[in-house]
Formats: structure tokens, C-alpha cells, sequence
């Protein structure tokens, strides 16, 4: 009988087989072994599929090329879709481990603790070599275990390649949304999974650059409106009583610079907007926008709306 997989290494690929090639060459040298390496492949041509087929890690590679290309993130549920292993290590294909013990440096916190999902610091990794260390803290780590919707305000979690879970066919990525579908997986796997187990060492390379989708849908009302609403619809009411979620909900409408309901279905939503963003919303239209910018006044302000909201809901019970 064959032996169990241990940990999955999923690979949604597109075309970019430089970036994947680098990713391959960081799985080869990881000192823990007990992996397959899944990759699906969405790409028009066969540059991938000959990549994995001559690469040294061949015979741990499980290649699958999609009949119709799924797109993100459908390709990224495909790759777990095909996975074996009872882990999965979502790895895209522009980012790779940083070191040869990486992966270990997962299975040996794994080892230790009890839990389902499990995310590490990483690090930036800018086009023209600079680098940004990004590391989580434990009040954060405290505060997400306690309400993982807090996500919406702060992602301290960063990228899908950060993390390591259990596999759970229940368990997906909303095909949906592309610039808070890792947030929305994030939050619903730590509700039916708690908790989050945070490894507090480097263990990815991120590397960043302006195809990537966070880039090219930052600002963009046609994608950040309607996908903070679809969001919101499957988050519970009472989430907006924290002060953080309430705040990014603020932010939110002040950067985007939305004055008019109507915006909101021209950008394509239709579905029902909550009071809480109506009043955000005629609260900042009458406030010149010199003093929104203004990072302590728009805290000021954030504040005294919450209070206000919050005095005249519990004046109403």
C-alpha cells in the first residue's frame, strides 16, 4: 500500500515559468521530504507542462492541465481539488520558500501545537531586490482568535503562500471575488477551524510586482465595491460593534471617495446597503474632504459616528 501524503504543494500556475521554475528550485531543496507537489495549469500554451515534466522534482510533481482555464481563484481550489496530502501548502507560483528548512519549520510547529491552520512571517520581495520584513504581533494574533472578521480592518495574515491547513473539501475559495478572496477564506476556515497558530520566523519570499491581482484592483471601484459587500453579506451584523471593522468600513468609503448611494450600484452591487454605511456615507459627503485625508481628524471623526451609531441603537432597545 502506498504511503499517505503527508503535505500537498499546490501550485495554481499561469505561463510565468521563470517565477514557477524559481518556486520548483525552492521545493527541491527543502530538507523535509514527506510532499507531493500538485500543479494545475491554466496557461494557453505548454510551457508549463514542459517545465514540470523536465524539472529535477518530476517524479513528485502531479501535473494537471485545465481543459477551460479556470482563472483566480478557481484555479487555486482546483489545485486543492486534485491534492492527496491531509496538509495543504497553497503556494503561488510568483512566491517561494525562503530557505531549505522552511517547510520544516512548519511541520516541526505543527508538531507541537493542536490546531487546523497555521501562517508565518514572510518576506517582501520587490522587483528591484529590496526586501520588507512583515511580521504579525500577538495582539493581533489575540484579537483574530477572539473574531477573525477583524481581518477586514487589518490582514496581518498576508498572502494564501504564508500559510499551511488542514485539508477540508468543505472548505473553498470564493470564486466570486479577487481582491478579498483570501481574507473571506481566512475568516470562514478560522470560524469552523480555530485557531490560528502564528510561526513567528521568515519562512516565504513574497515577491511583488504590478500584474499581481491585489495590484492591479487596488483603487479600482468596479472590483473593491462590490466584492466589500458580497463580503459583508456573509459576515454577521454584529461584527461592525468592533471598533476596528467599524474603522475600516470608514476608511473604506473615505478612500474610494463615495458620496452617492448610486455609486455603489454603478460600480455592480444591487444588493441591500446596511444603515451603518448610508450614514458613513451622508456623514462624510458633508465634511470636506481636506479633513478626511487628515489621518487624526478622520479618526476623530470615525469615532464620534461610531458613538452617535452606537448611543442611538441601544436607545432603541
Amino acid at each position: 500500500m502506498a504511503e499517505a501524503v503527508f503535505i500537498s504543494i499546490c501550485i495554481p500556475a499561469y505561463s510565468r515559468v521563470k517565477y514557477l521554475n524559481r518556486l520548483l528550485d525552492s521545493v527541491l531543496r527543502q530538507s523535509y521530504r514527506h510532499f507531493e507537489v500538485v500543479i494545475t495549469d491554466d496557461s494557453p500554451g505548454a510551457d508549463v507542462h514542459d517545465l514540470a515534466h523536465n524539472h529535477s522534482l518530476w517524479p513528485m510533481i502531479r501535473y494537471f492541465k485545465n481543459e477551460i482555464p479556470l482563472g483566480t481563484p478557481e484555479n487555486w481550489n482546483e489545485s486543492i481539488r486534485r491534492a492527496k496530502g491531509e496538509w495543504i501548502k497553497l503556494m503561488h507560483d510568483d512566491d517561494w520558500f525562503r530557505d531549505a528548512d522552511s517547510l520544516l519549520g512548519f511541520v516541526g510547529v505543527m508538531q507541537k501545537a493542536n490546531a487546523d491552520f497555521y501562517f508565518s512571517n514572510y518576506e517582501n520581495v520587490f522587483p528591484d531586490g529590496r526586501t520588507e520584513q512583515i511580521k504579525a504581533s500577538a495582539a493581533f494574533i489575540r484579537r483574530l482568535n477572539r473574531n477573525p472578521e477583524i481581518l477586514l480592518a487589518a490582514n496581518r495574515i498576508g498572502p494564501p503562500s504564508t500559510l499551511i491547513f488542514r485539508n477540508d473539501p468543505l472548505m473553498a475559495f470564493d470564486r466570486r471575488l479577487r481582491w478579498l478572496v483570501d481574507f473571506d477564506f481566512y475568516m470562514h476556515y478560522l470560524k469552523a477551524h480555530p485557531p490560528a497558530i502564528h510561526i513567528r520566523k521568515s519562512l516565504i519570499c513574497i515577491g511583488i510586482s504590478d500584474t499581481q491581482v491585489t495590484q492591479t484592483s487596488f483603487g479600482n471601484r468596479n472590483v473593491e465595491i462590490p466584492e466589500r459587500f458580497l463580503l459583508w453579506e456573509k459576515m454577521k451584523p454584529e461584527s461592525i460593534r468592533n471598533l476596528m471593522v467599524y474603522d475600516s468600513w470608514w476608511r473604506f468609503i473615505r478612500n474610494l471617495k463615495i458620496k452617492r448611494l448610486q455609486e455603489i450600484n454603478a460600480a455592480g452591487y444591487n444588493g441591500e446597503i446596511p444603515l451603518f454605511v448610508v450614514s458613513m456615507i451622508r456623514w462624510q459627503r458633508r465634511i470636506p474632504q481636506f479633513f478626511l485625508d487628515l489621518g487624526l481628524s478622520s479618526k476623530a471623526l470615525m469615532i464620534t459616528h461610531y458613538c452617535i451609531g452606537f448611543i442611538f441603537s441601544h436607545s432603541r432597545n
